[in-house]
């Protein structure tokens, strides 16, 4: 039985037979296999950035050496893109393997997981850039209420390569926020084809 243009596979699974709604699947899940991938690489980067960052200071014979490790706003930030990285990997070739395969929808509890990941990677990183943005203007900007003088007048290509990678992490944020909205609409109109389905007494 089909209802504007859905149906339901023997695995009561949906499907779609309408052209135009094959043709917007994959406009979508070609849009989705892009931004993840893009993610990855922007998340190797502001990781690549962030954590080979390091200066060294010569303050009255005695070096000191600016790392990310002595910020853990920019350690939180390392890990973050790292975890992105590595999952938008793993989902990036769950796109080429159904495209590949030529499927249209997958299960529900599958659409869920996705969804899940892509919210959690999205508050992850939107957290982390919070972080480090903030440690940053400490950094930049310094306190004197509090005695935290600024640290950015020493270390200034530690700073600028850092705020580089934060930058750069922004964009991830932005991205998988993109991202999560298209999965969200992936598992959603999972509920709206069963939806149609019911509605047509089957």
């Amino acid at each position: 039985m089909s209802y504007l243009g859905v149906g339901v596979s023997p695995g009561n699974v949906p499907v779609y037979h309408g052209t135009n709604l094959k043709v917007i699947d994959r406009r979508v899940r070609v849009a989705e296999l892009v931004l993840r991938c893009l993610i990855c690489g922007l998340s190797v980067l502001a990781a690549a950035l962030v954590g080979t960052d390091t200066q060294i200071k010569e303050i009255f014979t005695i070096q000191k050496r600016a790392r990310f490790t002595d910020m853990k706003a920019l350690v939180f930030l390392v890990a973050a893109n790292g975890i992105t990285a590595a999952y938008s990997l793993v989902q990036g070739v769950r796109c080429v393997v159904g495209m590949g395969r030529g499927s249209v929808l997958f299960s529900k509890p599958l659409a869920l997981a996705i969804f899940s990941g892509d919210q959690a990677l999205a508050y992850l990183n939107l957290a982390a850039v919070g972080a480090a943005a903030q440690s940053a203007a400490f950094a930049k900007l310094g306190q004197t209420k509090l005695q935290w003088m600024v640290i950015c007048n020493m270390y200034g290509k530690f700073c600028n390569q850092v705020g580089e990678g934060i930058a750069v992490s922004l964009l991830v944020s932005i991205c998988m926020v993109g991202l999560s909205c298209i999965s969200a609409f992936g598992l959603f109109r999972l509920y709206g084809s069963n939806k149609a389905k019911n509605n047509s007494g089957w």
